[in-house]
């Protein structure tokens, strides 16, 4: 109701009411005639001679009763247009906006109301590697961005800093309605932000709303992070599924097997080691546990405090690189640091002249 309150004034500031007004009502109706004004709550429209009304209801026959000046509420009315001009001008506003590709999603500065429209378009290019990525995203899609299934890079939106708010796919063309109230986030749907260059020109168009305390002026947004996001999104997807269980083998050469799971920090793993490897020919065979420690300060290998050949880990993250290793040995149930994929390797610092291998069965 506000919002076309706000509209008729504005049009009734800058233009003089003459005939031909079209006035288009929420039941499907058209009223043809001339807007005379706003009175007592209601709209007041001088109705030409030429319009009549099907299946009126007894509200519609009171009206005819009064003359050829109706009144209407403004929540009957859908629309206005004043000699064919639309209300729009006065109903939307527009927002310009760049996005780019980086580790939090960008805040448009526009706040949407719950049943609000929006209307979003979007151009430009952001670069990655050799991919030239539009709005409407690439072919492939990425198992790490935030909508797994939609397509790698596509522009997408989401109301609100709480990362359980749904996703909205945009692309380079979408008109929506606001599911609740909030500030509107954009980002590319893209798990990695590295080396990201250029950005999308996003234009927001929403409808205009009556004071600052509407725009949501008083309440700036407070940012959202795409890698929290990401989580929480995984969270309602894995909750619920049950645990995995593979093995895998890591050569005594091994500085990183893949092992093929992806892991989010906060997950539990459990490793169960066996076998044994020689850690060259000075220190000879070892078990997952690693040689004891030779009291040598300072040495190089990925995990100085644990011996040498013991059994290691790390997590290669989206951005590319990598956490720190930490001892995995015989034995060892933890909590997953970092998300990532997760790989096992060997604690030394010369593999030329190792060999064997371990076994290693993991439980995530």
């Amino acid at each position: 109701m506000k919002k076309i309150l706000l509209a008729l004034v504005m049009v009734f500031a800058a233009a003089t009411f003459c005939a031909a007004d079209t006035i288009y009502l929420r039941d499907g109706r058209t009223i043809q005639g001339t807007l005379l004004g706003f009175v007592n709550g209601r709209f007041v429209v001088r109705v030409e001679p030429r319009y009549s009304i099907n299946n009126q209801s007894n509200a519609d026959r009171t009206r005819r009763d009064e003359g050829d000046i109706q009144y209407f509420r403004p929540e009957e009315i859908d629309r206005i247009e004043i000699e064919g001009r639309t209300l729009d001008e006065g109903r939307f506003e527009t927002h310009n906006v760049q996005v780019t590709l980086d580790s939090n999603w960008v805040d448009s500065g526009v706040y949407v109301r719950r049943g609000e429209r929006v209307q979003v378009s979007a151009s430009g290019v952001i670069t990655v590697g050799r991919n030239r990525i539009t709005p409407d995203g690439l072919r492939s899609t990425d198992p790490t961005a935030p909508l797994p299934n939609a397509s790698e890079g596509k522009l997408i939106g989401a109301i609100g800093d709480d990362s359980r708010a749904p996703i909205i796919e945009l692309g380079s063309a979408r008109e929506f309605t606001a599911d609740r109230n909030g500030r509107l986030y954009l980002t590319a749907n893209r798990g990695s932000y590295a080396d990201a260059r250029g950005s999308f020109n996003v234009q927001i168009r929403s409808e205009r709303s009556q004071d600052a305390y509407d725009r949501g002026q008083d309440y700036p947004g407070r940012g959202r992070s795409r890698d929290r996001d990401n989580r929480d999104t995984r969270d309602n997807r894995d909750r619920g599924r049950t645990p995995q269980e593979v093995t895998i083998n890591v050569p005594g050469t091994s500085r990183g097997t893949d092992t093929g799971i992806d892991v989010r920090a906060g997950d539990q793993i459990t490793f169960s080691a066996t076998g044994t490897i020689v850690a060259g020919r000075r220190v000879g065979e070892v078990s997952p546990e690693g040689a004891r420690s030779s009291g040598i300060a300072i040495n190089a290998r990925p995990v100085p405090t644990a011996g040498v050949g013991a059994l290691i880990a790390y997590i290669r993250m989206s951005n590319g690189q990598t956490s720190q290793a930490y001892l995995i040995g015989s034995n060892l149930t933890t909590t997953v640091p970092t998300d990532g994929r997760l790989f096992l390797a060997i604690n030394d610092d010369d593999y030329s002249d190792n060999s064997g291998s371990f076994s290693v069965r993991i439980r995530y």
